[in-house]
């Protein structure tokens, strides 16, 4: 249970963070290009150990990734100013080939988590690059709409007056603007959310179903807005991510993925409900959705699919 993660910055040692906190694995390795971050952070966590599960957490190279079941990459180059975006991709791209490379000369089987914005086209990219050393698109998994189903669980747990881990609800689609909220195949610990809402005599309009999607497609900008950042939220995310895959625990989760066809889209990589299990992807779900969750869904693959069309034709 050895997870790597190459990227020490917020997002990669809250996630380290939040796999200790877990239990989600048993030895965790922080690489960073500045090794003095990912020591400092690799140690400080390590000091939160005995209050919670014996993890060894420590800074390392790509050679200590040998035998690791998962890596993490939470590592990216940010946009310089004047940088268009095709010249920031074409950057990304460089260093997830490095990255990726020499994770799979010592862990050839190893399965790639992707946390890296934009996260669809980073794993689009990802899953290309990862093609050129035989590791298939089913260990090559971007986190998504796992925090956006998240907080729509979230919401909706608290206005159902709910515990949200029995809220059924996904998001799916861009992990964007153009993200889906599907409102047509909520249920409540079984019970279809029309009903329950109505044996529980709950006041449910357009204003509050409004007002959660804003809560949710608005959330990051409003957190960005306040401390520059998001980190905890993603963190959580994937260390259930890793809990799933080291335990094999099949945990349904709106990962992105590469699918060969979404509502008339071809190849495209972007979030639908998937089992994540051992071996990684494990397939993705049947979802029903109306006439116009579909068109939407359709809407959010065609802007993921001109991104990637753009980056490929530069």
């Amino acid at each position: 249970m050895k997870v790597g993660i190459v990227g020490s910055g917020l997002v990669g040692a809250t996630s380290a963070y939040a796999i200790m906190l877990r239990k989600a694995a048993n030895e965790i390795v922080l690489i960073d290009v500045d090794e003095k971050r990912a020591i400092a952070e690799a140690a400080d966590i390590q000091h939160a150990v005995p209050f919670a599960f014996e993890t060894a957490v420590y800074a390392g190279s790509y050679d200590d990734l040998r035998d690791a079941k998962i890596v993490v990459i939470a590592a990216g180059a940010s946009q310089k100013p004047g940088e268009t975006r095709l010249n920031l991709m074409d950057r990304n791209a460089s260093i997830f080939y490095d990255i990726i490379s020499k994770v799979v000369k010592v862990a050839p089987n190893v399965i790639f988590l992707i946390a890296t914005n934009p996260v669809d086209i980073i794993t689009h990219i990802s899953i290309t690059i990862a093609k050129q050393f035989d590791v298939p698109a089913s260990r090559i998994i971007g986190t998504g709409t796992t925090l956006d189903t998240a907080r729509f669980r979230a919401l909706l747990g608290k206005i159902l007056g709910v515990d949200s881990q029995n809220v059924h609800a996904y998001v799916i689609g861009e992990h964007g603007d153009s993200e889906v909220l599907t409102w047509s195949n909520i249920d409540i610990g079984g019970v279809a959310f029309e009903d329950f809402i109505e044996f529980r005599n709950i006041g449910f309009n357009e204003k509050i179903k409004e007002e959660i999607d804003n809560g949710i497609r608005k959330a990051a900008y409003k957190i960005i807005q306040g401390k520059g950042s998001t980190y905890y939220g993603i963190g959580g995310a994937i260390a259930k991510l890793v809990d799933g895959i080291n335990r094999d625990n099949r945990a349904v989760m709106t990962v992105s993925t590469f699918m060969e066809e979404v509502e008339g889209v071809k190849d495209v990589t972007l979030s639908l409900p998937h089992i994540i299990g051992g071996e990684g992807d494990l397939g993705v779900l049947p979802i029903r959705l109306n006439v116009k969750e579909k068109s939407l869904l359709k809407k959010s693959a065609l802007i993921i699919r001109s991104k990637i069309d753009e980056y490929e034709k530069k």
